[in-house]
């Protein structure tokens, strides 16, 4: 039993791991204000901080954030350039505190489709964080649940047409070592903010036995204090991961 405290919130129970949030209901927040969607983006930059600094305050040792699928592709193309500007300037901007509190960032996703400035910020946060230890934060980009089971798939069938592996020697390690996030334990914890219940084709294999929690906040309004509330559910499950509970 693990009891962490953030000032007069005890977190009494096992802290996760490694928690996944699906950052959602930034253009609602952005017109329930008669505002650009793009500024709502804007503004959830700040709650991805707040999130950040809850996980390290607690223990957390993986954050993966779901910033941008490979559908959002399709948004239009005022709202996409305006979504690879405030990756930029995030990359840009938190990547020497970011250093500074040993966290280490990796950016999971197909970048192909980028812009050169952005492929290249992002690229230089990964290299400038590398070997941080204090946590690992996973950004979610141009990321598809769906596309990245394709992927594993397509390395695995070239390895056994190329006579590197039989078939029947194919299992569930072997696939997660061809994923966007080989070498990662799966989400303990999966929050989506905004009410939605649904996982919008978000970490598929990854996600089996995860624990939701969904909050009704939309992303830019989410605060240190929904993160803890979404651990505090958290603690209260019994995770039996298919089995049944003694006794």
């Amino acid at each position: 039993m693990t009891t962490q405290r953030n000032g007069s919130l005890p977190l009494d129970g096992p802290i996760p791991h490694h928690v996944a949030i699906i950052m959602d209901g930034n253009g609602r927040w952005a017109c329930d204000r008669d505002l650009p969607r793009h500024e709502g983006h804007r503004e959830g930059m700040k709650a991805v901080r707040h999130a950040i600094e809850a996980a390290m305050e607690i223990g957390v040792e993986y954050l993966t954030l779901f910033a941008f699928s490979t559908e959002n592709w399709n948004r239009p193309e005022e709202e996409i350039l305006a979504l690879m500007g405030l990756l930029k300037l995030y990359a840009e901007s938190e990547r020497d505190e970011l250093k500074e509190k040993e966290i280490e960032v990796r950016i999971l996703g197909d970048l192909a489709p980028m812009d050169p400035d952005t492929r290249e910020a992002v690229e230089e946060i990964q290299e400038a964080t590398r070997g941080g230890t204090a946590m690992r934060l996973n950004l979610m980009v141009s990321y598809s649940g769906r596309e990245e089971l394709l992927g594993a798939v397509r390395t695995l069938a070239h390895r056994v047409r190329r006579g590197e592996l039989d078939p029947e020697q194919i299992d569930g390690t072997m696939l997660e070592g061809a994923l966007h996030t080989r070498g990662l334990p799966d989400p303990d914890l999966l929050i989506r903010t905004s009410g939605e219940f649904r996982i919008s084709n978000f970490m598929l294999w990854q996600l089996a036995y995860t624990e939701i929690h969904i909050s009704p906040v939309l992303w830019p309004d989410f605060t240190r204090s929904e993160f803890f509330d979404a651990v505090r559910d958290y603690q209260r499950r019994e995770r039996r991961f298919g089995r049944v509970t003694a006794g």
